[in-house]
């Protein structure tokens, strides 16, 4: 009898070691995808804007200072982080990129995890697209979206009809009446009037809830800002002195050498109404715009700091993964450049933060990297089975363990008909024409003195060798990626 007693009771007890292996074995992850964020933070270097939630997440995890988006454009990036899959020739274009339509054998990020048994929920801005592979998830939620509405229009239209998100009585009015509106706002509203604010209640609500059904999650928060219409409370404005708020050095002038076809016309912010339809914006609107820039990620800041406060209340931080990661840069003014939409450093470099509460490995890396590393990094951090035959990214976790490792030797970047190949010293670029795949022109930026681009060293004979280099290597490494596939 007592040995069946001392059986029964290891039994037991090998039970919940088993139970406590597979809770370890099943964190949670919390993803925070920022729209047009480029690395500008007290925690990446540069002390221009106010974000200490962020930077506090930086201090706590692993902060990668050298990545890189693979498609400068938001549709086609997130399409790729969430396949794990480069752009090519004919894959992953533009904005209107939809993943189930490009690529409808691929495991996405999002489905790898729901058929391992995690809940998934997809809130705010996640795919471009509302309904881009809604079957990834467990819920698709936006602000208004499944709202019911006058004009009887599906959740997507709808809400592309009012993302925006104006609060000032006379924008609401002109956003009505033609669609369009100005290039920012400062409200005085709450921080849950926004369409940011609204995600963070419905993620704080989400947190509690899935702490109490006990089920391992995959949980998002999409956020629109820093994204155009750079509209924020007026509290976040009042965080800046305009006398601080600067142009950059380089805006009035492209880089010496650079083809045309590198610069682009920002046709996206010049659809908003105080935007001139040719030629630069006033330095007065450039301070506002660069102003409304800092605002919002001031208050997308503050709000992550609501939603961390409420994962920790929860006791849910313990054993929920943290990603903090941008769709691609923005340019403010660089070179004349406003948005994204090219290939330069401004539009391609991205804050990347990992936060994984079950190693002790945390500080910055310089490791070179790229936002399709994210998809093999989370699957191998929570022990998950990557597709086969799909991925073009290596997993960060080595990275993470030893930080002073240098990661890739470079990593793949196109935009329209311009194909980058970055490294740790330079970024090398090729304007390849699509019918006959000949290069009409190529830019070279040496990265080892700074990153500000300003003059193309293609053509300088001590930089001869590493043309050919990189050439090379982007031809043949990325030839399936630059020609017909």
């Amino acid at each position: 009898m007592k040995k069946l007693f001392i059986l029964a009771t290891l039994s037991l007890l090998q039970c919940e070691e088993i139970k406590q292996k597979k809770s370890v074995s099943k964190p949670n992850v919390l993803l925070f995808y920022m729209d047009d964020l480029r690395p500008e933070l007290n925690s990446f270097g540069i002390v221009k804007i106010k974000s200490p939630n962020i930077d506090e997440l930086a201090a706590n995890g692993v902060k990668f200072t050298n990545a890189y988006c693979n498609v400068p454009v938001c549709g086609a990036s997130r399409a790729s982080m969430l396949t794990g899959m480069l752009p090519t020739k004919n894959r992953f274009l533009d904005y209107k990129t939809f993943a189930e339509e490009e690529t409808p054998h691929a495991v996405s990020l999002p489905q790898l995890f729901n058929e391992n048994g995690y809940t998934t929920i997809s809130n705010g801005k996640i795919y471009h697209h509302l309904d881009d592979r809604e079957t990834d998830w467990d819920e698709v939620w936006r602000p208004y979206a499944f709202d019911k509405n006058e004009r009887g229009l599906a959740p997507t239209d709808y809400w592309q009809s009012l993302w925006k998100d104006y609060h000032n009585p006379e924008n609401i009015a002109n956003y009505k009446k033609t669609d369009r509106g100005p290039a920012y706002e400062s409200a005085e509203v709450s921080d849950s009037t926004y369409i940011d604010g609204l995600m963070t209640e419905k993620i704080i609500r989400d947190i509690k809830q899935l702490k109490k059904n006990g089920k391992p999650f995959f949980l998002t928060a999409g956020f629109i800002s820093p994204h155009l219409p750079f509209n924020a409370p007026k509290k976040y404005w009042d965080l800046y002195d305009r006398i601080d708020i600067k142009q950059p050095e380089n805006y009035n002038y492209i880089p010496i050498g650079a083809p045309k076809m590198s610069i682009s016309n920002w046709p996206e912010m010049r659809s908003y109404t105080n935007i001139p339809k040719r030629g630069q914006v006033s330095d007065s609107i450039a301070l506002d715009l660069i102003h409304g820039y800092y605002a919002t990620v001031s208050y997308s800041d503050a709000l992550i700091g609501k939603i961390l406060k409420v994962l920790k209340g929860q006791g849910l931080h313990k054993n929920t993964i943290i990603v903090l990661v941008s769709d691609h840069g923005y340019n403010l003014q660089e070179h004349t450049q406003w948005a994204k939409f090219t290939n330069y450093n401004t539009s391609t470099q991205v804050p990347l933060i990992i936060y994984n509460p079950l190693t002790k490995t945390k500080g910055p890396t310089n490791a070179l990297t790229s936002l399709v590393d994210l998809y093999p990094t989370l699957a191998e951090i929570c022990g998950l089975e990557a597709p086969i035959n799909q991925l073009d990214g290596t997993s960060l976790v080595d990275v993470m363990s030893n930080p002073k490792s240098k990661g890739k030797k470079h990593v793949f970047i196109k935009r329209g008909n311009g194909y980058t190949l970055k490294t740790n010293d330079f970024s090398y670029t090729e304007f390849i024409r699509p019918r006959d795949n000949t290069t009409v022109a190529s830019m070279l930026y040496d990265h080892r003195e700074n990153k500000d681009e300003n003059v193309n060293v293609v053509n300088k004979k001590e930089f001869a060798e590493v043309v050919i280099e990189l050439k090379t290597t982007l031809h043949t490494a990325y030839k399936k990626n630059i020609s017909t596939e």
